[in-house]
């Protein structure tokens, strides 16, 4: 199928869930969705080791390598010991060994040090890569619910920032963790075996460093959370401001686009700085908690020492042993602070993973090879919202090759009989017949195969034209391309561009005129060649002239596929087989146009309506 379902995003306010708003297929999106509740600290981090597995192996030779660091990182102070008490004994010939064996051992440690990163640094994006690709695909399957609910800048929140935090903590928390937690034991280790009390003197400050990092984690991972949720609401805004500033400018809007950033920015900012301030008491406090344990230390040994029961070396040893205590400590505890960020980001990203996809295709569908294009709505209900129905007890009939129109006011329910049709949505009460069978039997891709949709609001991707007219059928040959362009009424104006079907487009084709870039949507679903059409005032941004030849091209592709129109002027749809009035979501009148003009009844006023402004009034 050509390009199913175009969303807008110039809506100025969140919907709630499920709400539509008509006009468009699958209406368009607020600012952003609320929130959802944060998920457990553990069960998000056990579900991101979960997303490792096939990294393991890679891991588990990173740990061989820490584990290798931190013994080499653990024999450093007592290295240091040592030689100072062979300066002590004045045995030189043992100071040389001792100095020799320390630089060997700082230079082995820096060598694991850059192997580590270098192999993190693969895997972490390895890791990341394949999770971005998952809430990516997973982005393809979801509903068009979820996008009405939902600004475009929060869903790309989710796969950028929120994915970038993940990575960021993947790369830099996890060497850092292992390291840590093999230097707080090996140290530990390495301190009762030289002095028992004076390991006691060194872990008084353990106490103080937990409630510490406790106190200010505990604050913490609910304003990295806010700041997170407070940066896709920025986003949305940026996105959204970004795509209509054409309406913005014709508003006179900018300043009130100004001042609508600066409070979401404003948020951003308070939530911003809470959280560092919160995350940035924590180096501080530690450093003198840190001061009073050296100053315990010295305390104590210097008592030991006078009394001859450790030596200076000891001492010294005792020192860096408590550094290496401490630090990992500190660094576990500033860690976490990114730790609190990176969940955010995993929890936001699993929140997506976690949403329902479209409603699974029967195990064993029916096949659409070669569909006639009969179309039966029996009885047909649906409301994007359970208590809000929009359509009720709609029945009508597309014979093949017959072209129906849609027509009412706006939120009578045309939008979403053709968002039913093309199994965007499914029904809520009654059955829609594709060819004698419940389109629900069928597969969704072969449904959707079946359909050539023309938006009012098309929309193109970044690319050259012809990528653009071949995105429904991606084989195309260059021939079929400009020939469907041709009948599209569009090989014209495409051959005064510079580099002709090569021209590259900005996004949405933005350097092409409204009118231009749908004579390309009509190019696209002419190549496509699908059996039924759908035409969502498919010609309205196009001049009368042009209107004209497109009705020509149009009437041409219509031959022989089952068309439906959704369009005001009459020009568009008076041709059509039958006219379907909807009205209040029901089928109000049905029938051809000289038969419900006969009929006296809203079309008739429409119509009447539509012709009253343009007669000639006599000069006085």
């Amino acid at each position: 199928m050509s390009k199913a379902s175009q969303t807008d995003s110039s809506a100025a306010s969140a919907p709630p869930p499920m709400q539509h708003r008509p006009g468009r297929i699958g209406g368009g999106p607020g600012r952003g969705a609320p929130v959802a509740k944060p998920k457990a600290f553990g069960q998000t981090i056990r579900r991101l080791w979960g997303e490792v597995s096939g990294e393991r192996r890679g891991l588990g030779f990173i740990a061989v390598l820490v584990i290798l660091q931190a013994a080499i990182t653990v024999l450093g102070p007592l290295l240091i010991g040592k030689s100072i008490d062979a300066i002590g004994l004045g045995d030189m010939r043992l100071l040389y060994l001792l100095v020799i064996a320390l630089g060997a051992a700082y230079l082995s440690e820096a060598g694991f040090t850059l192997v580590q990163g270098w192999m993190l640094a693969g895997l972490s994006q390895r890791i990341v890569m394949r999770l971005r690709q998952s809430l990516f695909a997973k982005l393809q399957k979801l509903p068009l619910s979820y996008f009405d609910s939902r600004s475009h800048g929060e869903v790309m929140s989710r796969l950028t920032n929120d994915i970038d935090n993940v990575s960021t903590t993947i790369s830099q928390s996890t060497i850092q963790l292992m390291s840590g937690v093999i230097a707080i034991f090996g140290s530990l280790v390495m301190m009762l075996i030289l002095s028992p009390l004076l390991t006691l003197a060194a872990l008084i400050t353990v106490p103080l460093v937990y409630l510490l990092a406790r106190t200010i984690t505990k604050r913490t991972s609910i304003m990295f959370k806010e700041q997170q949720a407070q940066l896709g609401q920025l986003n949305g805004h940026i996105e959204e401001t970004i795509s209509g500033q054409e309406v913005v400018k014709a508003f006179n809007h900018e300043e009130r686009s100004i001042q609508d950033f600066e409070v979401v920015n404003n948020r951003l900012y308070s939530a911003a700085v809470k959280a560092g301030i919160w995350s940035g008491f924590m180096m501080p406090l530690l450093s003198v908690i840190n001061n009073i344990g050296f100053a315990a230390i010295a305390l104590t040994g210097g008592v030991l020492a006078v009394n001859n029961m450790i030596t200076v070396g000891v001492i010294a040893s005792f020192v860096g042993y408590s550094r290496q205590f401490v630090r990992p400590l500190n660094e576990i505890a500033q860690i976490y602070n990114v730790l609190q960020a990176g969940v955010a980001g995993a929890e936001r990203a699993f929140e997506v993973l976690d949403e329902a996809e479209e409603t699974a295709d029967r195990p064993d569908p029916h096949p659409l090879d070669k569909p006639r294009g009969h179309v039966v709505f029996e009885g047909v209900s649906f409301g994007y919202r359970e208590d809000v129905p929009i359509i009720s007890d709609v029945s009508f009939e597309a014979a093949p090759g017959s072209s129906t129109a849609l027509v009412g006011p706006t939120g009578a329910g045309k939008t979403t009989i053709i968002n039913l049709l093309t199994r965007f949505y499914d029904v809520t009460g009654g059955r829609i017949l594709l060819d004698g069978q419940d389109l629900r039997d069928y597969a969704r891709d072969q449904v959707r195969s079946s359909f050539g949709i023309v938006l009012q609001d098309t929309y193109l991707f970044s690319g050259t034209i012809r990528d653009n007219i071949m995105y429904g059928k991606p084989d195309a040959t260059a021939e079929e391309v400009e020939a469907a362009a041709r009948l599209a009424n569009a090989d014209v104006f495409i051959r005064r561009l510079k580099d002709g079907y090569d021209t590259l487009l900005t996004e949405n084709g933005g350097n092409l005129s409204q009118g231009q870039r749908q004579l390309l949507a009509i190019a696209r679903v002419i190549l496509a060649d699908p059996p039924i059409l759908i035409l969502d005032e498919a010609t309205s941004s196009i001049d009368t002239r042009t209107e004209l030849h497109i009705q020509e091209a149009l009437l041409a592709v219509m031959k022989n596929r089952t068309t439906f129109i959704i369009a005001h002027r009459l020009s568009t749809i008076r041709d059509a087989d039958t006219i379907i009035v909807l009205e209040g979501g029901s089928v109000a009148e049905q029938g051809s146009h000289e038969e419900l003009l006969a009929e006296q009844g809203y079309y008739h006023e429409m119509v009447h309506n539509q012709f009253r402004n343009l007669e000639i009034q006599p000069n006085p």
